[in-house]
């Protein structure tokens, strides 16, 4: 299971999160805030308002969350493009 113990907002619809395994790394949400649950993170003062919920999963005052397995993985692989030659 996948469970993250920080995040951060950051400029740009970027979150900043970190797992409880010592994974972390930047996740860019910006062309992701489509939809009704996650159009209002569009505004940067509620996007501003996230937090973790007592599983772990990243979430928002109006009940939209990311799955923290997707989270994970994206960042996985962000690590992996800045490590290669």
């Amino acid at each position: 299971m996948f469970r993250v113990i920080s995040v951060k907002p950051q400029a740009g619809y970027r979150l900043w999160v970190e797992f409880e395994d010592g994974v972390r790394g930047t996740v860019d949400l910006s062309s992701d805030l489509r939809g009704p649950m996650l159009e209002p993170l569009c505004d940067p003062r509620f996007f501003e308002q996230v937090g973790i919920d007592e599983y772990g999963v990243v979430c928002w005052p109006n009940g939209a969350d990311l799955a923290p397995e997707v989270l994970y993985e994206d960042i996985r692989v962000a690590l992996a493009e800045t490590a290669e030659p």
